[in-house]
């Protein structure tokens, strides 16, 4: 009755605990949506920054950068996964 069932997943370890599964499985393909993503923001931030619209570049600027650096972050982790395997 309370035996093991093939449907359920192995508990998850280290990265595998903070990144969802269904983004882990092509983490590189996020990490690089993200970092162009960031890119796109920083582009848009400095953009307004130009037009002296400074509150919503300084908005950009930021979210570009966090997206930049957790798409960094998340090909680092990809890069150390395919080095173990």
């Amino acid at each position: 009755m309370n035996g093991h069932n093939d449907n359920t997943a192995p508990p998850r370890t280290g990265m595998r605990r903070v990144i969802p599964p269904w983004e882990y499985r092509n983490l590189r393909a996020w990490a690089r949506l993200r970092i162009g993503a960031g890119f796109a923001k920083v582009l848009a931030g400095s953009v307004l920054l130009s037009l002296h619209a400074y509150g919503w570049g300084a908005l950009f600027l930021v979210a570009g950068m966090l997206a930049y650096t957790f798409g960094s972050w998340e090909m680092s982790v990809a890069r150390s996964v395919s080095a173990r395997a």
